[in-house]
């Protein structure tokens, strides 16, 4: 009896890996989120921030991507590194405006725009014709709407306050999101979403010129290091800037710069071979939750219902999106197998007649 019992905790267990693991990735993305916020409302310098934490992440990638990756049939030509080097732009352009955002909004706010990024990606594949639209076809009208849905409440839970679903501290002022709600904070939460979205989409064909994924997630940090650290001395040349300490800035940078990039990679990677893209992308919508949790009790931050219609819309965008990728994917899936049988037949028909 103990024995099956054992054995049913046992598997329990493994049947729920994969979204044991996801659960942790969305903890580290809100941990991030907060630990940052944090660090540069102190005073760090956004930018600086950026160059220490991708050389941590280039140091800490660097002995998996030389020996799990050093027998994998990839030639890094000059030709591919330099475009590796311009697709790394749109992380370096990314990174610098996410982090130079949070001097003017919640870190709350900062997550939920990036629900966005998929909708974005969306609309950038049609335009640069990487994907065509099938408006007649459902799923081609889900990815639609769903990227209009999600623009919609990114914009509603940006702007739009309402009654407080809960009462602040005293110290709290009454509306936290009065700086975020300024222009100059929504431009550069825009610049940076947009860059990540671009980067997506450029990093389709960078992929099929250069398969081995940790080497390229190497050198890419390796790049954005290298551009983040022109941009921060061009923004500002002052050598106390670069000054970190032991305090709560050298915690969010190592922290971003080696749990964040190389343990939620693994784990990604882990969870897709278990469950499928879609799945991990389904999860993202939880930093969200999770961050505005956390934000709430850390530092008193009043959620507002206008905030809340917001998150829903664009959790509702979002799963549209991932909805019509996914029918698109088993259409795509189905034809392919339709093909290859056809393919067969045929064979087998011209053996049969020899």
């Amino acid at each position: 009896m103990k024995n099956s019992s054992m054995g049913c905790v046992k598997m329990m267990v493994e049947t729920n890996k994969p979204y044991l693991g996801m659960l942790l990735i969305q903890l580290i993305y809100a941990g991030m989120a907060l630990l940052s916020k944090a660090s540069i409302t102190k005073g760090m310098n956004p930018y600086v921030f950026v160059v220490y934490r991708q050389a941590l992440a280039t140091l800490a990638l660097f002995p998996f991507a030389f020996f799990l990756e050093s027998k994998l049939p990839a030639k890094l030509t000059c030709k591919i590194f330099f475009k590796i080097f311009l697709v790394s732009a749109g992380i370096t352009v990314s990174l610098n405006t996410y982090y130079l955002s949070l001097n003017y909004v919640t870190a709350t706010l900062l997550v939920a725009s990036a629900n966005v990024i998929p909708a974005l990606t969306f609309i950038f594949a049609v335009l640069f014709r990487i994907e065509r639209v099938k408006i007649r076809k459902r799923h081609g009208l889900a990815k639609v709407i769903g990227s209009v849905v999600a623009l919609a409440g990114a914009i509603v839970y940006m702007y739009v306050n309402g009654p407080p679903m809960f009462s602040a501290s005293h110290s709290q002022v009454s509306n936290p999101n009065a700086k975020s709600d300024c222009a100059e904070g929504f431009l550069i939460m825009l610049v940076s979403n947009v860059s990540f979205a671009l980067y997506l989409v450029g990093q389709d064909p960078i992929v099929k010129e250069y398969p081995a994924l940790l080497r390229l997630t190497n050198l890419q940090c390796f790049c954005t290091c290298i551009q983040s650290a022109i941009w921060a001395v061009a923004m500002d040349r002052k050598p106390s800037t670069w000054t970190v300490g032991w305090g709560l800035n050298l915690i969010s940078i190592a922290y971003c710069g080696v749990v964040v990039t190389a343990v939620t990679y693994w784990l990604r990677i882990w969870v897709v071979e278990k469950r499928g893209p879609v799945f991990v992308s389904a999860f993202t919508p939880m930093a969200l939750l999770l961050t505005a949790i956390f934000s709430a009790i850390m530092w008193h931050q009043t959620f507002y219902w206008g905030s809340a219609g917001g998150a829903v819309l664009l959790v509702v965008g979002l799963y549209g999106v991932l909805w019509g990728k996914h029918e698109e994917g088993k259409l795509e899936m189905n034809t392919e197998s339709e093909d290859t049988n056809d393919e067969n037949k045929s064979k087998e028909t011209r053996e049969e007649t020899v």
